[in-house]
C-alpha cells in the first residue's frame, strides 16, 4: 500500500538537505574574508619605503653640505654610471638585518632638461636581467636641486648655466 505519508518525508528530507548545504556554503565562504581594498597595501608600503629612502638620501648630513642623492646625480658618468645610487638605494631599503637577501629590485632613471630645451631621460642603474615588465612595480620620484655649473661627469647636454631641478625616478618591485 502506498499513501501520501512517504511523499511528505521525502520533501522534508530534501528541504533539510538544502538547508545543510546552504549552511555549509555560508560557513566556508565567511571563513576566508577577502576584501579588494587589502590587495594594494603591500604596494603602498613599498612606495612609502621608497619615498622615505629617497628623502633620507636627499637630506644632507650637516648644514651646508651636499646630500648623498645630489652627489650621486652630479657624478653620473653617462648611462648606467650611477650604480652606486642603485646599490645604496637597495641597501637602505633592506627590511631584514644582516646579509639576508630581501628580494627587492630597482631601476633608476634621471630626467633633465637639455641645453636645447628638450627633456631627456638617462638610466642611473643597469637594466635588471630579472625584469620582465610583468612585475607589480611602484614608482617613486624625487626632485633634486642642482646648483649652477655641473661637473664634467654629467651628461654633456645638461643645462648648466642656471640652477636646475632634475627628476630621479626609481621603479621598485619585489621578485
Amino acid at each position: 500500500m502506498v499513501n501520501d505519508g512517504g511523499q511528505l518525508y521525502t520533501m522534508e528530507g530534501v528541504a533539510a538537505g538544502l538547508i545543510m548545504l546552504l549552511t555549509a556554503y555560508i560557513v566556508i565562504s565567511t571563513t576566508s574574508v577577502y576584501t579588494p581594498g587589502d590587495t594594494h597595501i603591500p604596494d603602498m608600503q613599498l612606495e612609502q619605503l621608497g619615498n622615505d629612502v629617497l628623502a633620507m638620501m636627499d637630506t644632507p648630513d650637516r648644514d651646508g653640505e651636499e646630500s648623498q642623492l645630489v652627489g650621486f646625480v652630479k657624478n653620473v658618468t653617462g648611462p648606467c654610471g650611477g650604480n652606486d645610487l642603485w646599490d645604496e638605494f637597495l641597501d637602505n631599503c633592506k627590511m631584514r638585518a644582516g646579509d639576508e637577501d630581501d628580494n627587492l629590485h630597482a631601476q633608476a632613471y634621471l630626467s633633465y632638461r637639455r641645453s636645447d630645451g628638450s627633456v631627456d631621460t638617462t638610466p642611473l642603474s643597469s637594466e635588471d636581467p630579472e625584469f620582465t615588465g610583468r612585475e607589480n612595480t611602484v614608482r617613486v620620484t624625487r626632485w633634486v636641486q642642482l646648483p649652477v655649473g655641473s661637473p664634467s661627469d654629467m651628461p654633456p647636454d645638461v643645462e648648466t648655466t642656471r640652477p636646475q631641478a632634475v627628476l630621479v625616478e626609481v621603479l621598485l618591485w619585489r621578485a
